[in-house]
C-alpha cells in the first residue's frame, strides 16, 4: 500500500530511540518486524476500519507466536486522555523498542506527541 509499504514490507519511521511508526501491518510482516528488534506492537486502528485490514486478534496471535507483545488502543477521531494514558503506560512498561501502527502512521505519531506532554490531573 503506497506510500506506506515498500517491496511488500512496511516502511518504518523512527520517531525516537524507543518508538517507531508505520502504516497498516499484516501477519506476514511480523517476522521482519521482530528481526528489526521490536518487542512491543501497538495498534491504533479500530477493527474493520479499512477494507481488507486484518483484525487485531489475528495480528496479536501471530505476534505472540513470535514472542512479541501486542497492545490495542483503538482511536477514532481525536485521542482521548484515557487513550493517551494507556499509551504512556505501554511505553513505560515496554522492555524494548515499540512499533505503533495505524492506517498511515499519522495517528501513531500524534499519540506519541501527546504522550510526551504533561498529564492534566483529573482529566479522563
Amino acid at each position: 500500500m503506497w506510500p506506506f509499504r515498500r517491496r511488500g514490507r512496511p516502511r518504518l519511521r523512527k520517531i525516537d530511540d524507543r518508538f517507531s511508526v508505520t502504516g497498516q501491518i499484516h501477519p506476514e510482516d511480523l517476522p521482519a518486524i521482530a528481526e528489526a528488534g521490536f518487542r512491543v506492537l501497538v495498534c491504533f486502528l479500530c477493527d474493520g476500519e479499512e477494507r481488507g485490514q486484518p483484525d487485531f486478534a489475528t495480528i496479536a496471535a501471530e505476534a505472540a507466536r513470535l514472542g512479541l507483545t501486542a497492545r490495542h488502543i483503538p482511536v477514532a477521531g481525536l485521542p482521548t486522555t484515557s487513550q493517551v494514558t494507556a499509551f504512556r503506560r505501554t511505553l513505560a512498561e515496554a522492555e524494548g523498542p515499540v512499533l505503533g501502527w495505524c492506517r498511515s502512521g499519522a495517528r501513531a505519531r500524534a499519540l506519541h506527541a501527546m504522550s510526551r506532554r504533561p498529564a492534566v490531573p483529573g482529566r479522563a
